[in-house]
C-alpha cells in the first residue's frame, strides 16, 4: 500500500517572518487523518526571513532532526550547545526530560529554508543530548545515504528510537532501490523535484505512506532531492 500524501494540501501559514507548510498536525493546524505516520509525527518546511527566528521554547521527550536546504541557521540551547547549521549538515536534538532552544536565521540578508523533522522516541526522561554531522553531496548523489538511525552506523546521528532516515540526491532517470523487511513502514518526502515511487508520481513536497511493500524503487522524473524513513 502506498498512499498520497499531497503537499499543496498540507497545513500551510505565513507570518511574514516564517512561511511554513505541515506534513502532519502541527500548531494550528489539525487534521485527525494527518497525526503523522508510525513514530513519525512532524515534518515541516521553513522559510524563514533574514534575522527572524523562533525565540526561546522547550521540548521534551522528543528526538527533532534538523535538515537544512538552504541558508544558515543558528541554533542555541540550555544545554550550553551553539551552531550553526548549513545546507548538507544534519541536526539531532534529543530532548528527553526537558530542553530549552532557540534557532534563528543566521543571516540578516539571506532567507534559510529548512526542514524539521519530529521522531517519537522510544524511550523517554533521558538526558537531554546533541549531535551535528555533515554530509558531501557526493556521499547522497545517486545513492540512499543513512544521516540518522538507532546506532549511529555509517557515521549517521543517532535517534533513541528503532528509525531510520536516508536522503539522496537523484539525477533525471536514475532509480535507487530500498528493501523494506517484513511489517516495517515507510515514508518518502520529496524534497523538491519529481520522482515516482513504485510507479507514483510525487512532486515537490509531497509525501508517500508506505505499509505492506518489501521493496521500493525511486526513479527520479528530472533532479531530485528525496528523503526516505524506515520506520516499525
Amino acid at each position: 500500500m502506498i498512499r498520497l500524501r499531497p503537499g499543496n494540501e498540507r497545513g500551510h501559514a505565513n507570518h511574514g517572518w516564517l512561511d511554513t507548510y505541515h506534513s502532519f498536525s502541527f500548531a494550528d493546524y489539525y487534521d485527525p487523518d494527518e497525526m503523522g505516520w508510525s513514530v513519525l509525527r512532524v515534518i515541516n518546511e521553513d522559510r524563514v526571513q533574514p534575522g527572524m527566528g523562533f525565540d526561546t521554547h522547550g521540548h521534551r521527550d522528543m528526538e527533532i532532526v534538523t535538515y537544512v536546504l538552504a541558508g544558515a541557521l543558528k541554533h542555541q540551547d540550555s544545554m550550553g550547545n551553539g551552531a550553526v547549521i548549513r545546507p548538507g549538515e544534519v541536526q539531532r536534538m534529543s530532548a528527553g526530560r526537558g530542553v530549552l532552544h532557540s534557532e534563528f536565521n543566521a543571516s540578516r540578508e539571506e532567507p534559510v529554508h529548512l526542514l524539521q523533522i519530529w521522531i517519537q522516541p522510544k524511550v523517554t526522561g533521558i538526558r537531554p543530548s546533541y549531535e551535528q554531522k555533515y554530509f558531501a553531496p557526493e556521499e547522497k548523489r545517486g545513492r540512499l545515504c543513512i544521516v540518522a538511525s538507532p546506532d549511529g552506523r555509517e557515521g549517521s546521528v543517532t535517534i533513541h528510537q528503532d528509525a531510520a532516515l536516508h536522503a539522496a540526491l537523484l539525477a533525471p532517470g536514475e532509480t535507487v532501490a530500498y528493501e523494506l523487511v517484513p511489517g516495517r513502514r515507510a515514508y518518502v518526502h520529496l524534497v523538491r523535484g519529481e520522482a515516482d515511487v513504485n510507479g507514483m508520481r510525487l512532486t515537490g513536497g509531497d509525501g508517500a505512506k508506505i505499509a505492506d511493500e518489501t521493496r521500493l524503487a525511486i526513479v527520479a522524473a528530472g533532479e531530485a532531492e528525496v528523503l526516505l524513513f524506515d520506520l516499525p
